[in-house]
């Protein structure tokens, strides 16, 4: 298995965006830049390790952004943005990933699927590089110093590059190292690491990107905003009936002659909700989470779970748009528990009541719902993420 780490530099200064904190570490929604730079490469499974670049006077700043993430300790840019790529690139020799990812900390909008492509890029024969893109479509003019036109550049086969920018690792830190040798007006005209790449005569070759891709330069770019998508999943779940006199549902006791039985507390209902959460963000189901044959979850509240699920989402910068439940049941009778059950739920999942919709139906008999033997849930929930 190949490995691939990335290396995000964070140890600019955005002066053009001003402000009281660098850009990289400006709330964008509700979490700062980094985090969501962060956030598009944890969700890459070809990235095998993070390592960040960050200036020494921010230590505070990074390590709010990153709290609870695990990342290993950050490293010290430098004076210049060649020089800190230069310092993770030297901080990565320990591990030797065969593979390294550099990515600008304030382009928060790069999607997985972009960061896997330029890897598939990379790991072409005879290819040293790969570079995120988008092509020349606006007509180039180049002017004298006045302004006035004297030329209109050719755009076929003019690019605008992004990041990440993938290289073959020796191969990138072996240029950096000869570049970092050069006098300092000519290390300094090399604007990225493909011009590092390429004055060390290494193969470069781009990949199409997209223009959400954007890169926070401004405040007013911050503005703009995250491009929020839709999602909507659907969570099941079953619990056949046991000795007892109330089952849990919706996270509230409602008395009955049997209890449900099954994982924790066998509280289907929020069991359905939280598959139904964990779907929308493809985290898998409660079982992967919360394993039943883990004795730790015996009996253990199913608020949890949909807590648990709930914030992954946040931590994604998702929000829940709506909650629907959908019990089938001979009984117990639900209408007399509805609003109590919605007022839990929404409590638990940390939404106003009027984002959950509790129903219930029968099977006219039919079926071991129909037979009294246990409780189906059917759940589904709408949420709003940022696009990647």
């Amino acid at each position: 298995m190949t490995t691939c780490s990335a290396l995000i530099v964070a140890a600019g200064r955005g002066s053009r965006f001003g402000g009281p904190l660098p850009k990289q570490y400006a709330l964008l929604g509700n979490r700062p830049v980094l985090r969501h730079t962060l956030d598009a490469y944890r969700s890459t499974p070809e990235i095998t390790s993070l390592l960040v670049v960050i200036a020494g006077s921010d230590e505070n700043h990074y390590h709010n952004a990153v709290e609870g993430l695990g990342l290993p300790p950050p490293v010290l840019g430098g004076v210049s943005r060649q020089q800190s790529v230069l310092n993770g690139l030297e901080a990565l020799t320990g591990e030797a990933p065969d593979f390294v990812a550099i990515h600008d900390a304030a382009r928060p909008f790069v999607k997985p699927v972009d960061i896997a492509a330029c890897l598939a890029a990379v790991r072409a024969d005879g290819v040293d590089g790969a570079v995120l893109g988008v092509r020349l479509a606006d007509t180039i003019k180049r002017t004298d110093a006045d302004g006035t036109v004297n030329e209109t550049v050719p755009r076929t086969n003019l690019w605008r590059a992004q990041t990440p920018q993938v290289f073959r690792y020796s191969a990138l830190l072996t240029a950096h190292r000869e570049a970092a040798g050069l006098g300092a007006a000519e290390s300094t005209a090399l604007t990225d690491d493909a011009a590092v790449a390429e004055r060390a005569g290494l193969k470069v070759v781009m990949v199409e990107g997209s223009e959400d891709n954007r890169k926070i330069t401004t405040a007013e770019d911050l503005a703009r905003g995250i491009t929020m998508e839709s999602r909507t999943a659907l969570g099941f779940d079953v619990h056949g009936f046991g000795p007892g006199n109330a089952v849990m549902l919706g996270g509230i006791a409602i008395p009955h002659n049997h209890t449900l039985s099954g994982h924790s507390d066998a509280d289907v209902a929020l069991h359905a909700l939280t598959d139904a959460v964990l779907g929308t963000i493809g985290a898998g189901d409660i079982g992967k989470h919360f394993p039943p044959s883990d004795p730790q979850w015996r009996g253990v509240s199913s608020d949890r779970f949909l807590r648990h699920a709930v914030d992954l989402l946040a931590a994604r910068g998702g929000r829940i748009v709506h909650l629907d439940l959908t019990l089938v049941c001979e009984a117990p009778r639900i209408g007399p528990h509805r609003d109590a059950m919605v007022a839990s739920i929404a409590r638990i999942a940390g939404i106003d009541p009027s984002r959950v919709s509790v129903k219930a139906t029968t099977t006219e008999g039919l079926g071991f719902t129909g037979r009294r033997e246990g409780i189906a849930a059917q759940a589904v929930a709408t949420v709003e993420t940022p696009r990647r």
